[in-house]
């Protein structure tokens, strides 16, 4: 292998799984992580339900950098940023004026958090969780309140309102679709969702935009699209994720939505690959935890040498909502074909069949998630 050093943008599961795949195959080649944070080892998708576990930031942390060199044989670079990266060199600039010469580069660079444009005095006063400080920061935010309004029906926000219900905390949930979850779920199914939730305490403000957020008195006060105006101590926005595209974008690497990567997970510039939140695969947006597993034993098995594709078969989601269980296994686009549900008094089963009645997906609430086996076995993969 080269000299220079394998490099790795990014210290979240992405990078930190590459890293590990990559040690089980070649313990002995030069290997770089770079993290504009402290590079502390933890599970994102465990940020949104930390709270009814009782979990400060520092104890989500499995390992911090130090104890992540050692394991891993890395040189880990932590609290710097990348500005600059020419494919054509292999060279990757730094904040701190610092080149680095690589041979083969892997971008593990996440997603943001989509920041909404409010009207009012309180949109720098607007919380959102990414990472550990951003979690550390918000547990401390609400210690001493107890109205939390969550901006965002969507999975993150789901999770996060059943997880600050379930602490004791008054939730109140915004969203402009009519039902919870209403990308991955059918109509039926979200109503079971916002019915179970709703018993357990959440307020919903749904097929509602937010008009203004005001930051009075240390009161956060809400005008909705329709007039309706309510009051509470804190505001998290869970509107999505946005790949961080930017710096791939300007050395040339192409872009769409993500990172474009092909089935073997590289970019048009040799040498470069790219998972995770940030990497559009075919066409396919997959932020989730078993994709991005996945890939890091592809793209370590390429990185030793062995170019590998990635294969992802059938990958139900589980949604962290432990009041009423959820797991959804969504149908690609492209497929033609409707939803067959039966829905009781213990969930709701819904099952996405094309023309053919082949099943290309499903969406179980409550006890239903006991199919989540038998099902996935008959799903086709998804690349």
């Amino acid at each position: 292998m080269s000299a220079d050093p394998i490099i790795i943008i990014g210290s979240g599961l992405a990078g930190y799984n590459v890293a590990r795949e990559f040690r089980k195959l070649n313990t002995e080649a030069e290997l770089v992580i770079i993290a504009d944070d402290a590079a502390d080892f933890y599970s994102k998708p465990m940020l949104s339900n930390a709270l009814a576990r009782n979990k400060m930031a520092h104890e989500l942390a499995i390992a911090d950098a130090q104890k992540m060199s050692d394991d891993l044989n890395a040189k880990i670079l932590k609290h710097t940023c990348v500005e600059k990266i020419d494919p054509v060199t292999n060279v990757i600039y730094t904040s701190d004026n610092k080149t680095l010469k690589y041979s083969q580069l892997v971008l593990a660079l996440g997603a943001s958090t989509i920041n909404l444009a409010i009207s009012g005095n309180a949109e720098d006063k607007i919380f959102t969780v990414n990472d550990l400080a951003d979690y550390a920061e918000f547990r401390k935010a609400i210690s001493d309140k107890k109205k939390v309004a969550i901006i965002g029906a969507g999975l993150i926000g789901c999770e996060f309102a059943n997880d600050l219900v379930l602490s004791d905390y008054d939730v109140s949930v915004i969203g402009l679709s009519d039902l919870p979850l209403n990308r991955l779920l059918p109509e039926q199914a979200g109503e079971y969702l916002k019915a179970a939730l709703t018993e357990q305490g959440v307020k919903w403000y749904l097929g509602q935009e937010t008009k203004r957020i005001s930051y009075v008195d240390q009161i956060f006060q809400i005008e909705l699209a329709n007039g309706a105006l309510f009051e509470v101590d804190v505001v998290l926005s869970a509107v999505g994720l946005r790949p961080n595209i930017n710096i791939a974008e300007a050395a040339g690497i192409n872009v769409n939505k993500g990172i474009t990567v092909n089935k073997n997970l590289e970019t048009n510039h040799k040498n470069i690959y790219a998972l995770g939140d940030c990497a559009e695969i075919e066409s396919l947006l997959l932020p989730y935890v078993m994709p991005l597993m996945n890939s890091a034993r592809a793209i370590a098995k390429s990185l030793n040498g062995e170019t590998t594709a990635v294969n992802f078969p059938a990958m139900p989601v589980m949604v962290k909502t432990p009041s009423c269980s959820v797991v959804v296994a969504p149908p690609a686009k492209n497929i033609e074909g409707e939803w067959t549900i039966k829905t009781d008094d213990f969930g709701v089963h819904a099952q996405y069949f094309d023309k053919d009645g082949k099943l290309h997906g499903f969406a179980l609430v409550g006890k239903a998630v006991e199919d989540k086996q038998a099902l996935s076995k008959e799903l086709p993969a998804i690349l």
